[in-house]
């Protein structure tokens, strides 16, 4: 199991300052798939 409690990431860009995850918590069980689904330039690799 893999647990993550209140991620926060941000970053600029030059427009400003984007939210990608704001107060994000997830568990995934062991040999559960997961995905982070998004639109382009949204963070989702950050």
């Amino acid at each position: 199991m893999i647990t993550a409690d209140d991620l926060h990431k941000s970053f600029k860009t030059k427009t400003g300052l984007v939210k990608a995850v704001d107060g994000v918590s997830f568990s995934a069980a062991d040999g559960q798939i997961t995905g982070l689904l998004g639109p382009n330039g949204a963070g989702k690799t950050t």
